[in-house]
């Protein structure tokens, strides 16, 4: 077991990918490998005996995302979200959070899941940096620099729709890496279902400590490293097919992009270090808009000056 570190999140990945096991990509690969000279038969093995290993747990994984329920994804993204609010201040603005929220759920209607357990909630953060945040269950966190960035509420709805494709899609569920998910899932089961949701004192300690593996997998994905390539691209177009069948211009989404590769720092802790590059973003998204033949829809005077009205607020 002496590679398993190294090689079972890479057939974690084929497996959440394809069809294909791990233990059939390291057979083939192995075969190959040992036939160019580049591993010995010893080696062969250790790495065939891993891949079965990373098999197992991937698809207790797999297992267990599959039968999650929507009381466990709830108390696991309230959990990821106090983790966030550690780090990040809610914007103490009423008049702000209630137009986020308005504009999100409307957005929300429009998606995959317009209802999860709980409900969604927006709410904008006390930061200057460029970042926005959605936790499993439909809590989404935008910073008052990303809304800074936005010219319309067609741009302010782009972003939120991104990120209600996060949750719908369960990006923050899939990057869970802890082989202890599965038992988790087992053990709080019972007790989600026999409250009820209504979980509250010692039985609410519980289900949060046996998802602590969990949720830290997620807050690092989400604060420190970012989702996939493929998990941003996939978030943008569910982004504007939102937009589109909520009536406002799915093009927002590459004009925000646009100003966000304009200002984003390298250096800094926000979108740059854990998003794709803007402008790779902008490439696959303008063969959506392009494909669908994207046009603008009618100006909105009454979306443009509640939008207005608000931005007084940031």
């Amino acid at each position: 077991m002496k590679y398993l570190h190294v090689f079972a999140p890479v057939c974690l990945m084929f497996v959440s990918m394809s069809l294909a096991s791990c233990a059939s990509w390291a057979q083939s690969f192995t075969d190959t490998a040992v036939q160019a000279g580049l591993m010995d038969k010893d080696r062969a093995a250790s790495l065939k005996k891993t891949a079965a290993a990373a098999d197992e747990i991937g698809t207790d994984l797999k297992k267990a995302l599959d039968e999650i329920t929507p009381e466990q994804e709830y108390y696991i993204g309230r959990a990821v979200g106090a983790t966030v609010f550690t780090q990040y201040k809610a914007y103490d603005k009423k008049a702000m959070n209630d137009y986020l929220n308005r504009l999100g759920q409307s957005l929300s209607l429009y998606s995959e899941r317009p209802e999860v357990f709980g409900g969604y909630h927006f709410v904008a953060l006390d930061s200057k940096e460029i970042n926005a945040f959605a936790t499993p269950s439909g809590l989404i966190m935008m910073s008052r620099g990303l809304i800074a960035l936005t010219t319309s509420e067609d741009e302010l709805a782009a972003i939120l729709a991104h990120e209600i494709a996060h949750v719908t899609s369960r990006h923050g569920l899939k990057s869970i890496r802890s082989a202890r998910f599965g038992t988790a899932v087992t053990k709080t089961a019972g007790l989600a279902a026999s409250t009820a949701g209504s979980i509250v004192g010692e039985d609410l300690k519980e289900i949060t400590g046996a998802f602590t593996d969990s949720i830290g997998d997620i807050t690092k994905t989400m604060i420190k490293s970012g989702y996939s390539k493929s998990a941003e691209y996939e978030a943008d177009l569910k982004a504007v097919r939102i937009l589109r069948e909520c009536g406002y211009d799915p093009r927002g989404l590459e004009r925000v992009l646009k100003a966000m590769d304009a200002k984003l720092d390298p250096k800094a802790k926000d979108f740059s270090k854990t998003h794709p590059k803007p402008k790779d973003r902008i490439k696959v998204l303008k063969k959506t808009l392009d494909t669908f033949k994207t046009k603008a829809p009618p100006a909105n005077q009454e979306r443009q000056d509640r939008y207005a009205q608000a931005m007084k607020l940031n």
